[in-house]
């Protein structure tokens, strides 16, 4: 991500991927998004290098996803199916 500082608030992250921050940090808590707490605060903090990761890793999963279940005419168009 050229031009993107090396390290992201989770609201920065927030942004780039359309959702709220408490989604952001849901990823973060739960392990699937690396992060680092830093200072007194312990505000936490995004390597933009480890977000492009999660996001190349989203794709790839996105596409088994696809493979294993293929559009059939039958679903709804615009629907959004999270089976």
């Amino acid at each position: 991500m050229p031009g993107t500082p090396r390290f992201l608030t989770l609201v920065d992250v927030a942004e780039m991927l359309s959702t709220s921050s408490a989604q952001v940090y849901a990823l973060v808590r739960r392990g699937d998004l690396p992060a680092i707490k830093i200072g007194g605060r312990g505000q936490w903090r995004v390597e933009s290098t480890e977000l492009e990761q999660y996001i190349q890793r989203m794709y790839a999963e996105t596409r088994d996803y696809v493979d294993r279940h293929p559009f059939t005419e039958v679903e709804a168009p615009g629907v959004d199916s999270e089976v």
